[in-house]
């Protein structure tokens, strides 16, 4: 019963709030006003923020025109006449010729990129090569100005560019303005030939002398780069990546190329070198030079994509009247020796600039056959239009007939004394290695008697190593190789790969180079080659040197791993023609005949009185055992007192 009573309660409860609800609820005209009411509210909240912005919007432009107001009072009192220049948008323009492609930007009135039309980097078919580009350049000057004011970073103004004008020899000429707010200005004045790497670069002042200050006839200037990577063998890039600089009376000098690495020079400098494996930017002062200058050089980590940092500071000559300009030249092209030995052609040695000097050809000897032997032969096979691997193909042959006399008298030597190694062998044993000294004045008067010079078989090797010593240095810096194919290599100016990886493992790297397996491999088989010519040694020490001859050529495979493939497929030519050579001379020079020959002059010598190198061989010998008897009665007087 009270089970039914509660559920009749809970019934009514809910009959009287559903009744209540009905009576209550809103007709359709108040729910249209309530409607109209919030609409009402959304609309002025919206107005209000509308407002808002708006007056948001007016007190910022206020805030603007009074900054602006500002600013330009506080880049009147820092700049004077050249107070507009301080404030403008960035904007860059783009002016070539046939070899190069460079970017001006009027904030500073610089060039901010540079490009080589005729280069492509490694890897990138499309673009032209990139010297350097807006974020791996900065250059800038300090200009006095009047009434103590100065711009102290040239970088920092807004230059106006002129109308490129064309000079007379087809050059273009482009003007980046600093306007002043009179008639006065300084000009950027940039002169691009029409086919040259080399452009003219002066700052003129025009009727600017009441604008500057006259007590200040130079200018501080700075020039930062970064040189990004551009081959695919960065080790060997970093290698030849170094700046450079020549003083006015010649002399060059260079930063470390594999460290970081500071310089500061009080002497008169002509010109500035950022350099790489192939390409440079060269900057050249006209007329005084730098006043000298501190320079910096720093190597970068891989990741970064750059190979080294350099940066200058030095004073240049500058006169504010306007009378005179102040005068440089920039070199931005390829350490190319035939391009930069023209630009020495018909000038004063005293006025030379020795950009050639980039190139590097090894020490002065192995230069100076680079210059007149591997450099003139290999122009006149490239002029023939003959492709790089046979050009180095006739070079090989070339080299190898030239040192051929000096080859041949070497293995004649060597054979001379294998065909009187029988007679060696027995005064080795007749006197025992107690003896030593006896031994060794009984071989050399053996030699004296038959007419063998054991140095005559190291001579003409002297004789022959600068030409080697060239090819060493000639082929890692010829750009003529860069992107130049053969067989399996892309390209012959970098190591070909016949297996890669992507981990630096030691000694080997990332790679094997195929050519340089192959020129290891025949090196291991001119060493056995030459091992069965040579007269041949018993012992310990005897075997051991041998082991090291074939110990050689695993070793150099490692170092040259990472070496141009050109250079490898060189040596690979050389050592197979140094093996047919000795295969040849081994079949016409017959030992027997050699040493009846000897025998025959051995029996002539025999009454003669001896003389030469013999003679005086035997005199020094004679001497030497004299000097070694006394010593030995001086010690045992000693010894018994």
């Amino acid at each position: 019963m009270e089970d039914k009573n509660t559920w009749i309660g809970f019934g009514l409860i809910a009959a009287i709030f559903i009744g209540f609800s009905l009576f209550n609820r809103p007709s359709k005209e108040e729910l249209a006003r309530r409607q109209h009411y919030r609409d009402s509210i959304a609309l002025v909240q919206s107005q209000m923020a509308a407002e808002a912005a708006a007056m948001a919007q007016l007190q910022e432009a206020a805030d603007m025109a009074q900054t602006a107001e500002v600013l330009h009072e506080l880049n009147v009192q820092r700049y004077g006449a050249f107070a507009q220049a301080a404030v403008g948008e960035e904007a860059e323009y783009v002016v070539e010729n046939e070899v190069l492609r460079l970017t001006f930007g009027n904030k500073g009135g610089v060039l901010r990129k540079a490009e080589l039309k005729n280069y492509k980097a490694y890897g990138d078919s499309v673009n032209p090569l990139r010297l350097f580009g807006p974020d791996e350049v900065a250059m800038g000057y300090t200009i006095a100005l009047a009434d103590n004011k100065m711009i102290r970073d040239t970088k920092d103004m807004f230059f106006v560019m002129q109308p490129v004008q064309t000079g007379a020899n087809g050059e273009q000429i482009v003007t980046m303005r600093l306007l002043s707010d009179t008639t006065g200005h300084i000009d950027f004045v940039y002169t691009i030939p029409q086919n040259d790497y080399m452009i003219g670069f002066a700052i003129r002042c025009v009727n600017a002398a009441g604008l500057l200050a006259q007590n200040y006839p130079y200018m501080e200037m700075y020039w930062n780069q970064t040189v990004p990577q551009h081959e695919r063998g960065r080790k060997f890039e970093e290698r030849y990546a170094r700046l450079q600089y020549m003083f006015v009376d010649g002399d060059i000098e260079q930063l470390s190329e594999q460290k970081d690495d500071n310089e500061e020079e009080n002497t008169r400098i002509r010109w500035i070198a950022y350099k790489d494996q192939f390409f440079s930017t060269v900057l050249i002062a006209n007329n005084e030079g730098f006043d000298g200058a501190q320079l910096h050089s720093k190597v970068l980590a891989k990741k970064t994509g750059g190979m080294k940092s350099y940066s200058m500071t030095s004073q240049v000559p500058f006169d504010p009247t306007g009378a005179k300009e102040t005068g440089f030249r920039m070199y931005l092209g390829p350490n190319h020796y035939n391009t930069l030995k023209a630009y020495d052609e018909g000038v004063e040695r005293q006025d030379r600039l020795n950009l050639k000097e980039l190139v590097p050809l090894g020490w002065k000897i192995v230069a100076w056959v680079n210059k007149i032997l591997v450099i003139p032969m290999f122009d006149l096979f490239t002029s023939w239009g003959m492709s790089i691997g046979l050009i180095i193909l006739l070079m090989t042959i070339v080299i190898k007939l030239i040192i051929l006399p000096f080859t041949f008298k070497s293995y004649t030597s060597t054979a001379k004394m294998r065909a009187l190694k029988p007679q060696i062998d027995e005064i080795n044993k007749r006197i025992p290695e107690e003896k030593m000294q006896e031994r060794q004045q009984a071989t050399m008067a053996l030699y004296s008697k038959a007419g063998v010079n054991p140095m005559a078989g190291c001579l003409p090797m002297l004789f022959q190593m600068p030409v080697v010593m060239a090819m060493f240095w000639f082929f890692p810096t010829a750009i003529e190789l860069r992107g130049q194919s053969f067989l399996w290599a892309p390209d012959l100016s970098t190591y070909d790969t016949l297996f890669s990886w992507n981990k630096d493992l030691w000694l080997i790297g990332d790679h094997i180079s195929l050519f340089t397996l192959l020129f290891s491999g025949v090196n291991i088989l001119y060493t056995y080659v030459t091992m069965q010519t040579q007269p041949g040694a018993d012992g310990p020490q005897a075997n051991m040197m041998k082991w090291m001859m074939y110990l050689m050529p695993l070793m150099f495979f490692f170092i040259f791993n990472d070496y141009a493939a050109g250079l490898s497929y060189y040596y690979f030519l050389s050592l197979l023609f140094s093996i047919l050579q000795t295969m040849i001379f081994r079949w016409t020079l017959d030992d027997k005949k050699m040493l009846a020959e000897m025998e025959k002059q051995q029996a002539k010598r025999a009454n003669k009185k001896k003389s030469g190198w013999a003679a005086k061989l035997e005199q020094l010998q004679k001497e030497q055992e004299a000097r070694m008897r006394e010593q030995i009665k001086q010690q045992s007087k000693q010894q018994y007192r």
